[in-house]
């Protein structure tokens, strides 16, 4: 299933921010490898309620798809190379 389609316009650009705060929070090694998915949900809803300026369903919704397709982007493609 496509989720960009779902993504508001100007929500597109929280992907890339959060893929590279993903990045960040990974190779600074302070932060457990299995928090960071939780880490970026908070910041893409965080962020999306920033954009929207309220509290709305649609923001936080927004937030979630933007997370996922962070996430997705960046383990997809390393998923794909490990030879098993």
């Amino acid at each position: 299933m496509d989720i960009l389609p779902l993504i508001i316009e100007n929500r597109l650009i929280l992907i890339p921010a959060l893929i590279i705060i993903g990045w960040v929070c990974k190779h600074i090694q302070i932060i457990p490898d299995k928090f960071i998915p939780l880490i970026l949900l908070a910041l893409g809803i965080i962020f999306s309620l920033l954009m929207e300026w309220k509290f709305t369903v649609s923001a936080v919704i927004q937030g979630v798809l933007t997370a996922g397709a962070a996430v997705l982007g960046h383990q997809i493609p390393k998923q794909l190379k490990k030879d098993e």
